[in-house]
């Protein structure tokens, strides 16, 4: 199936190439079956609403390929990331099986494959299948500590250089070890690195230039190189 945004898009879930660790991957095929036959594929562009804050949920999306942000706003227009997701993960699930509005907009940061499943026949197949139930709660669950992990970094972290640390350190987990450090790429703006920790860009700019005179890192374009992670560690408070 062919896409607009340079992707070739995958119509079954039984058959992707795509399929991982996420929420529906590792589930059994007469429910990938199932939920094959509820889903509606679309493909994005970098930039794309899916949904926005305090809007009636309409059903669920199951991000294939891409990123996204969900994004809360204040009343005075400041806007926090709350988390990037990744391929694999359930966006809109506590609004659909609430029933409340969604919490958060969720933007695409970059092209993207999407599977969505209106809330009614979302709700039918969970109750019908088990196993979906139970992924289902799985990621609530990650949800929640994902959520108590970030209350507790931007509510008990003092200063900036603490935060940016901590984030810079959550950022590596993913990276690969080399002989000048931990490689990462990191596509992030520094504006939208401020929106994640609480802080402002300038205030990110400045110390991402602190951290390289200390030879904490090195960045060249949207390549991270962290060369001393004890030192950052120390930084972070870990």
């Amino acid at each position: 199936m062919h896409s607009p945004y340079g992707m070739e898009l995958s119509g079954s879930c039984e058959t992707c190439p795509l399929r991982g660790e996420g929420f529906f991957c590792n589930l059994q095929k007469s429910s990938l079956k199932s939920f094959d036959d509820i889903k509606f594929t679309s493909g994005y562009p970098g930039g794309a609403v899916l949904f926005v804050e305090g809007e009636g949920p309409r059903g669920i999306y199951v991000l294939c390929r891409g990123r996204v942000k969900l994004t809360m706003t204040s009343a005075d227009g400041k806007t926090m990331i709350l988390r990037i997701v990744k391929p694999g993960e359930v966006l809109g699930l506590h609004a659909v099986v609430s029933g409340k509005a969604y919490q958060a907009t969720a933007e695409t940061m970059e092209p993207c494959q999407v599977n969505f499943v209106r809330r009614d026949e979302f709700l039918r197949f969970l109750a019908q299948n088990s196993e979906a139930s139970v992924h289902a709660a799985q990621q609530l669950s990650g949800d929640y500590q994902t959520a108590c992990d970030q209350i507790r970094s931007l509510g008990l972290t003092h200063s900036a250089s603490e935060k940016l640390a901590r984030f810079l350190l959550e950022t590596s987990a993913q990276g690969q070890a080399t002989k000048q450090g931990i490689r990462v790429r990191l596509t992030m703006t520094h504006e939208e690195i401020g929106q994640t920790i609480g802080a402002s860009r300038e205030t990110v700019t400045r110390t991402l230039s602190d951290f390289r005179e200390k030879h904490l890192l090195v960045r060249n374009g949207s390549m991270l190189v962290i060369q001393n992670r004890a030192a950052l560690e120390s930084f972070a408070g870990v």
